[in-house]
């Protein structure tokens, strides 16, 4: 005998959820717009504006203005269960230099006042135009699904102060609150592609803000002074360190010092230096460890330096590691793979990138006081094929690792394969987790 087929995980056939090309140049427009304009975290005005107008162009109840300039659109289509389509706002201080003749020249202002160059070098743009594009869809066929989507622009993911911010002005209160959240991240494999991963895909993570006092003075007598710029490169070099000595080898587990600040000339021993730094891991046990080794190092330091004052350590931001629901992954596996081919979906091992994404869910309970959300999220391919095959390496694992990733000023999306398969996936993930007819 054999075996009977396995049911559609799709309502759809899988050809009717591809945008068509009016929907696919629309989407076009709107990525390309938001390309060109990208804003910083917290001043994404004119970012939330393009991305809600063609929501409530669309047919959604939209409300702006939650948790900073984030926004919440509604759709309602009979009884069933609410489902949120999550995307991003914000965008990175980058320069961009990809040379397309779209390429940002934005500038804006950091949260110390600095004009400073701006780019969607995280692929936030991309996720904004899937979003409005599946949202859409699912607007234009109300036959398909039972339910409410509700479709969230959020602001300051990249200083994962967004999430919060929604959440604690109300989100789930205001709008009845959804039973799954979806969302999907670009990242370097190739456009066309998807992939899960098997448990976490983002690692949870703690920035801190270091303040090391010295006592300033005149660089030709550096014995009457006490430098906080040796101090400052005495806790930078000690802090590799940390990782190897906290964690067993089978934790995974990173700690990089992104800035160190200090005076202005060459001839001044400043009064302080201020370090900011990350760890990432994938438990709060191992984060614990590594943020407390942090803070004794910190203060061990400063006081072999010589250090007047009790340097200060602050938690600028914390996020949760970002397991999507298991049972929900598998059945979102299924659906991509009848809707792209088994080819086109791959594997995610865990990224020690972060995300405040888990907030949405599970993580956020006892902010939020809604349990038994549950949270699906995967990747989405971004390189073209003309960058792939030009990648130096000779298997796929050397041309990822040569290919510029997110966060850098090469970043550049394949337009079109990118947008089509994105608003396909994220169309396909909301059937799924919607009611059908």
């Amino acid at each position: 005998m054999t075996a009977p087929a396995p049911a559609p995980a799709l309502p759809v056939p899988p050809e009717a959820l591809l945008p068509d090309r009016a929907a696919l140049a629309r989407a076009a427009e709107l990525y390309l717009d938001l390309h060109r304009h990208p804003e910083l975290s917290g001043a994404e005005e004119h970012t939330a504006g393009r991305f809600a107008a063609p929501l409530a162009d669309a047919g959604y109840r939209v409300t702006r203005g939650i948790g900073g300039h984030g926004v919440a659109a509604v759709l309602r289509n009979g009884p069933g269960p609410v489902v949120l389509l999550r995307a991003e706002l914000d965008a990175l201080p980058v320069a961009e230099r990809t040379g397309l003749p779209y390429a940002s020249t934005a500038t804006g202002r950091s949260a110390d006042g600095r004009r400073v160059p701006v780019m969607h070098a995280c692929g936030h743009d991309v996720h904004l135009a899937c979003a409005v594009g599946a949202a859409a869809a699912l607007a234009r066929t109300p036959g398909d699904w039972r339910g409410t989507v509700l479709v969230v622009g959020q602001p300051a993911e990249e200083t994962l102060s967004g999430a919060r911010a929604m959440l604690e002005d109300g989100l789930y209160r205001r709008f009845e609150p959804p039973a799954t959240v979806l969302a999907q991240h670009t990242a370097p494999l190739p456009a066309g592609m998807v992939a899960h991963g098997r448990g976490p895909v983002t690692a949870g993570s703690r920035t801190l803000e270091v303040v090391v006092h010295g006592r300033g003075g005149h660089a030709g007598t550096p014995h009457l002074a006490v430098d906080p710029v040796l101090a400052a490169a005495a806790i930078v070099l000690r802090l590799p360190a940390v990782v190897a000595q906290e964690t067993a080898p089978a934790e995974r587990a990173v700690l990089t010092v992104g800035s160190v600040e200090a005076g202005g000339e060459g001839n001044v021993i400043p009064e302080r230096a201020v370090l900011r730094l990350t760890a990432r891991a994938f438990g709060e046990p191992t984060l614990e460890r590594v943020t407390a080794a942090v803070r004794r190092i910190v203060r061990a330091e400063a006081e072999a330096s010589g250090c007047p004052r009790e340097p200060e350590t602050t938690e600028l931001s914390r996020s949760g590691t970002n397991t999507p629901d298991p049972a929900l992954t598998g059945q979102l596996h299924a659906a991509h793979r009848e809707l792209l081919g088994a080819s086109r979906v791959a594997d995610w091992p865990p990224s020690t990138a972060t995300e405040d994404f888990p907030l949405f869910g599970p993580d956020g309970a006892a902010l939020h006081g809604v349990p038994g959300i549950r949270t699906g999220y995967w990747m989405l391919g971004t390189v073209g094929p003309e960058q792939w095959a030009a990648a130096p390496g000779a298997g796929a694992a050397e041309k990822l690792a040569a290919l510029p990733a997110n966060h850098s000023p090469l970043f550049r999306p394949h337009v079109g394969t990118t947008l089509r398969t994105g608003i396909a996936a994220l169309h396909a993930a909301a059937l799924v987790a919607l009611g059908r007819p």
